[in-house]
C-alpha cells in the first residue's frame, strides 16, 4: 500500500502515440509535484523524462499491475495518472491495488470499449441509437442484409475516430466491414484479445455535434468547458478539425447535455477524474455518442485556462493528488482549436506559410506535429493529426474565423512514398 512517503509523488502512464505528456510534465512542475514516468517503452521513457521512469507492460493487465506494485513499494504513490485513454484500466486497476484514488476499473473498461459503453448507455434511459456486436469473422454479405441504415460501423477500443465509417446501403457496409478488419489486423492498431475480434455497428445519429469537458468528484460533474464543432462531421469518415468553447446552444440545451453527461457518467459507474464525452444534438436532445475516463485529446486542452491562468493538467493532478484545486471556472475569452486535417496520404517535405498563419490575429500558436519526412495516413487508417492551430478571441465567431484563415494560409507539400 502508498504511504505517507509518497505524499506528493505520482505516476503518469503514458502511451508511445501519446501527445500530452510535456504538458503533464510541465503541470507538475508547476505544482512542485514529483513525478515518474511510466510507459512502454524505454526510448519514449529516455526521450520525455529526466527523472525517475519505470517500463510497463500496456498490453498484460496483470504484469503491468505488478510493475507498478513494484515501484510504489520502493517508491510510494499519491497518484496515478492515464495521460490518454489506452492506459486508463491500467491506471485504474493499480490504483485500486494500491488504495489510491480510482475509478473502478470495470466502469473505465466499459467506458473503453464501445459495445460494452452502448450496452450501459441503452439501459440508462438516455436517447440511444439501434446497435448490434459483429464478429470479424461473420460473413459480411449477411450481416450487411440485416443491417439498418444508414449506420456507421467502428472498432470497440481504437481512439482518434479511426476506423469509424458510415454506410448507407449493403456495399457500403461491406466495403466497411472489411476495412476495418484490415486496420485491426495493423501491429500499431494496439487492438487485442476479445477486441480486436469485433466490429459494433450502430444507427448513424444527424445533428450537430458538441464535446463536453469535465471533471467528477464524488460522483458529482463539474463541467469545465463545452465545444461546439462547427464543421459537419456526417461520414463516411469522422475526421475532427474545430473546436470552439464556449458553446453558442441555447442555455437550456446546454444544461441538458451536462445532465446527459452526468447521467452517462453514472450508468457506467464513473465517478472520480477527467471525462470527455462526445454528443449530437437532435431536435435539442442530446445522443451520447461516447464518454471516455479521460480528459480531451491531442493538444487540444493547451486552449483551456482557469481561474488565474491554471492549466487543464494542473487542474487534472491538483484532484487526483487531493491538493487544493484551483477554480473551475474557464477565463472569459472565447477559444479554439483546429486539429490540421491529413488531406491525403503520403510523405510530408515541406509546410510553408507558417510565419502568416502564426500572424493572423488571434492565433496563439501553429504547431505542426509530424516531422518532415514523416508518413501522412488519412482516415479511417490513420489516427495522427498533422498539427493544431490555437486561437482565442472575444467571441466563438472570431476564433472560428480566425483558425479558417490561418488554415487557409498553409499549404502542405506532400509527396509519394
Amino acid at each position: 500500500m502508498a504511504s505517507d512517503g509518497g505524499a506528493r509523488r505520482l505516476l503518469l502512464l503514458v502511451p508511445t502515440t501519446s501527445y500530452r505528456v510535456a504538458d503533464f510534465l510541465d503541470a507538475a512542475h508547476s505544482l512542485g509535484v514529483e513525478v515518474a514516468v511510466g510507459s512502454n517503452r524505454r526510448q519514449v521513457l529516455e526521450a520525455l523524462a529526466a527523472g525517475r521512469t519505470v517500463t510497463l507492460d500496456f498490453h498484460d493487465l496483470e504484469k503491468g499491475v505488478g510493475q507498478i506494485v513494484a515501484y510504489a513499494d520502493e517508491y510510494p504513490l499519491k497518484a496515478i495518472v492515464a495521460v490518454d485513454e489506452e492506459v486508463t484500466v491500467l491506471a485504474a486497476k493499480a490504483s485500486e491495488v494500491l488504495g489510491l484514488p480510482h475509478n473502478a476499473p470495470d466502469a473505465v473498461a466499459a467506458a473503453r470499449n464501445k459495445y460494452r459503453m452502448r450496452t450501459r448507455l441503452a439501459n440508462s434511459g438516455l436517447a440511444s441509437p439501434e446497435f448490434r456486436l459483429l464478429s470479424t469473422g461473420d460473413d459480411a454479405e449477411r450481416a450487411a442484409r440485416m443491417s439498418f441504415y444508414p449506420c456507421v460501423l467502428k472498432p470497440l477500443a481504437l481512439s482518434a475516430s479511426r476506423g469509424v465509417i458510415r454506410a448507407d446501403d449493403p456495399e457500403a457496409f461491406v466495403a466497411a466491414f472489411h476495412r476495418i478488419v484490415k486496420i485491426l489486423e495493423q501491429p500499431d492498431a494496439g487492438a487485442g484479445g476479445d477486441e480486436a475480434r469485433h466490429i459494433l455497428a450502430e444507427g448513424y445519429i444527424p445533428g450537430a455535434e458538441v464535446a463536453l469537458e469535465g471533471l467528477l468528484q464524488g460522483g458529482r460533474l463539474t463541467p469545465l468547458a463545452l465545444f461546439d464543432k462547427p464543421d459537419p462531421m456526417e461520414g463516411p469518415f469522422f475526421e475532427e478539425t474545430i473546436y470552439l468553447t464556449p458553446s453558442r446552444l441555447p442555455e437550456v440545451v446546454q444544461r441538458s447535455i451536462t445532465a446527459a453527461t452526468q447521467r452517462a457518467a453514472a450508468a457506467l459507474g464513473l465517478e472520480d477524474g477527467p471525462v470527455h464525452a462526445e454528443m449530437r444534438i437532435v431536435d435539442g436532445v442530446p445522443w451520447v455518442v461516447e464518454i471516455a475516463a479521460r480528459s480531451i485529446g491531442g493538444l487540444c486542452s493547451r486552449i483551456l485556462r482557469f481561474g488565474a491562468g491554471v492549466t487543464l493538467e494542473e487542474l487534472i493532478l491538483s484532484h487526483a493528488l487531493g491538493l487544493p484545486v484551483p477554480s473551475k471556472e474557464r477565463e472569459g475569452r472565447a477559444a479554439g482549436v483546429m486539429m490540421i486535417p491529413v488531406p491525403r496520404a503520403g510523405k510530408l517535405r515541406q509546410v510553408s506559410g507558417l510565419a502568416q498563419a502564426r500572424a493572423v490575429a488571434g492565433i496563439e500558436e501553429v504547431t505542426i506535429s509530424i516531422a518532415t519526412g514523416g508518413e501522412l495516413v488519412p482516415l479511417p487508417e490513420g489516427y495522427k493529426y498533422l498539427g493544431f492551430i490555437f486561437a482565442k478571441a472575444e467571441t466563438p465567431e472570431a476564433a472560428e474565423q480566425a483558425l479558417r484563415r490561418a488554415h487557409g494560409a498553409l499549404v502542405f507539400d506532400i509527396g509519394p512514398l
